[in-house]
């Protein structure tokens, strides 16, 4: 063997507390989800090169996630002998950080958690009561003023298709282009929660955050549903509303051609239970 030792690519779903991190990037001066995650895999690996970790997408800071999906390079005896280690072993390490295991699969040493990402989903939680919550502050924007779901709805339906999104993109993106397919944005309403569910091919930076912005001035009256065909057309920032806040937002879900993080979850789950 002439200590060669081989690898196993792994999928891995995770869930984590945005607020406990400067994003999922690593960073030199700030703790970030990958950063946690290393040293939890250095940790149950033992001394190995430096885990290969991606992730279907890069969070901002305060930003949570329910299933993200990160791809990493694993010890393939280990991976042989006790799968579930992965699961039990990585949690036993992450158990005080903010971020846990939930979803684990064999891949192919050619699979890339961001590039073979085909579609990632989000949620954006708003808290709509006059009266804020000591038990959400920090999972959910605080809009204390009534907002017309319906007139957030017809909004959403003309950003719905392929468009470019300038409009929605921060000043720092450094995407190529600022054409996207949005294939899903629906706003529904349980109570004082509304919940804005939001999938695409990918997104650009600050996009998500952007248009829940522009969904709510709707939703207060400020400006008719119309409006956001103007502000595609127009490819001008500075016309659109502000930023939403970080921590109302969630990563829910990440497809490939063969799966999804949920499903990877949900056999999990069955697994773990069987």
């Amino acid at each position: 063997m002439d200590g060669v030792r081989e690898t196993q690519r792994l999928a891995l779903v995770i869930e984590f507390d945005g607020t406990k991190f400067h994003g999922w990037q690593r960073q030199d001066n700030a703790f970030t989800v990958q950063e946690a995650m290393e040293d939890a895999m250095r940790l149950l690996e033992g001394e190995i090169s430096a885990p290969n970790f991606a992730a279907a997408g890069r969070t901002d800071s305060g930003v949570h996630a329910t299933h993200m999906l990160i791809h990493a390079d694993v010890l393939q005896s280990r991976w042989q002998k006790n799968p579930h280690a992965y699961i039990k072993g990585l949690n036993y390490h992450l158990r005080d950080v903010g971020v846990l295991v939930h979803g684990v699969k064999a891949v192919p040493d050619n699979f890339h958690a961001r590039f073979d990402c085909f579609e990632r989903r989000y949620q954006y939680k708003i808290w709509n009561r006059p009266v804020s919550s000591c038990l959400y502050d920090k999972q959910m924007w605080w809009v204390f003023q009534p907002l017309a779901v319906d007139k957030m709805n017809q909004a959403a339906s003309l950003l719905l298709g392929q468009h470019d999104f300038t409009s929605f993109r921060a000043a720092h993106c450094q995407a190529h282009t600022a054409e996207r397919v949005v294939k899903v944005l629906d706003v529904k309403q349980d109570g004082h929660v509304i919940t804005v569910d939001v999938a695409a091919d990918a997104f650009l930076y600050h996009m998500v955050r952007n248009i829940v912005g522009t969904l709510v001035a709707v939703g207060e009256g400020r400006w008719q549903p119309e409006y956001v065909t103007a502000l595609l057309e127009g490819k001008n920032r500075c016309a659109a509303a502000q930023t939403a806040p970080a921590h109302g937002l969630y990563f829910t879900d990440a497809s490939y051609p063969e799966f999804s993080a949920q499903d990877v979850s949900a056999q999990t789950f069955s697994g773990l239970q069987g």
